[in-house]
């Protein structure tokens, strides 16, 4: 199938069964594709938090607005953003650009300079809000290697984050959560949205032409 179909093809589970869970080979499929993803200056400022307990799952529930969709997935996938950058996460990254390419170290120190100074002069909020929005394009590719693999998905923005940072001692790894992506195969009895037609404003009224 296309990307066009794939895109056809999923929606937001509104139930999974418990009973499937999705294999190692392609939830690192999912994973990679998430990894792969566009940053801002290839910081990748985020992490990908793979919760498949179902004792941690269990926890997450008390924050969670469709809490039998977390419960019976298969995996709970938390995007977390730094909540700040430092000259040391941007040396670190830099350093690694550097040893893969087999270039000294320092080779971008004019650019890293430049996005420092920036970022210096920002609070932990605007760094935040930066490093947060990084995240929904991993998650948007993470969708799209799911829908190929016919595995289901429901995005998600509907949870506590101080819960879920709680249960998962995010603040202990300078993290955030922002968004969920639960994964898993649908219970097509019971997911109401199975069977009803993807419903997207027409092409002629979504993009606007100059």
């Amino acid at each position: 199938m296309s990307l066009i179909e794939d895109l056809n093809w999923r929606h937001a589970v509104k139930a999974y069964d418990p009973t499937k869970k999705v294999s190692e080979e392609d939830l690192n499929k999912i994973l990679e594709s998430a990894r792969l993803a566009p940053t801002s200056s290839g910081l990748q400022p985020f992490r990908v938090i793979v919760v498949e307990n179902q004792e941690l799952k269990e926890k997450m529930i008390r924050g969670a607005l469709n809490p039998e969709v977390m419960r019976d997935c298969s995996h709970v996938l938390v995007f977390a953003a730094w909540d700040s950058y430092s000259d040391e996460k941007i040396d670190k990254v830099y350093d690694l650009h550097t040893d893969v390419r087999d270039l000294p170290r320092g080779r971008f120190s004019s650019y890293t300079d430049k996005i420092k100074e920036l970022y210096g002069a920002q609070t932990p909020e605007e760094h935040f809000a930066h490093t947060a929005r990084q995240t929904y394009i991993a998650l948007g590719l993470a969708m799209a290697q799911a829908a190929e693999l016919k595995i289901d998905t429901t995005p998600a923005e509907g949870f506590s984050n101080e819960v879920v940072d709680e249960i998962l001692e995010l603040g202990e790894l300078g993290l955030k959560s922002v968004s969920l992506l639960y994964i898993g195969y649908k219970d097509a009895e019971n997911d109401w949205l199975s069977h009803m037609k993807k419903v997207r404003i027409s092409m002629e009224e979504f993009v606007i032409r100059k």
